[in-house]
């Protein structure tokens, strides 16, 4: 099964081919995931709107630290089945985002994590106007993990609001690959 692209050119039976400097724009489907499955009691939401003039999923809600909790997410596999998605064509990520002016983090988990508490990640801020930011994959660290990030075997994409009591509200109207 193939991610849910929208490519530059696909062949008539499905096949994704795109040419080298094209991007990968990515049709995620979006999840909601809050500490509440660790005993937190952080809460929120994803919906499907539109946001200071663009159709974007936006997630909200609020990060309470109490119970040993501190997260809420939305997240998207790449493939349904799971399984890595090769991205090593690619340089890195680039999402369109509009939020609150907080910071929050890109985390990516592949084939190589095997805890649901190891990823690898970075911190970006969600600017009240809506920016295009270029994560190259470089600027993407391990996080409790021994394991390298390899592009090759990108499993899972998710947009965090983490580590702090705040008002989440960040929403991405496109997410992408690029080259």
């Amino acid at each position: 099964m193939f991610i849910s692209l929208l490519l530059a050119t696909t062949l008539s039976i499905g096949a994704p081919v795109f040419a080298k400097d094209t991007a990968l724009d990515l049709k995620p489907d979006w999840e909601f995931v809050a500490d509440t499955v660790m005993g937190g009691v952080s809460t929120g939401q994803i919906s499907t709107l539109n946001v200071a003039g663009r159709n974007a999923t936006r997630l909200t809600g609020a990060v309470s630290l109490d119970n040993n909790g501190g997260f809420v997410q939305m997240a998207f596999d790449l493939l349904s089945d799971g399984t890595g998605f090769d991205a090593s064509e690619h340089t890195g990520l680039e999402i369109e985002v509009f939020g609150n002016g907080e910071a929050y983090d890109l985390r990516l988990r592949t084939d190589a994590l095997t805890r649901p508490w190891q990823s690898f990640r970075t911190e970006f801020v969600a600017s009240p106007e809506w920016t295009t930011l270029r994560i190259p994959f470089s600027d993407i660290t391990p996080h409790k993990t021994d394991a390298t990030f390899d592009p090759a075997e990108v499993r899972r994409i998710g947009i965090v609001a983490i580590g702090r009591e705040f008002e989440a509200d960040v929403a991405v109207a496109a997410i992408r690959f690029y080259r």
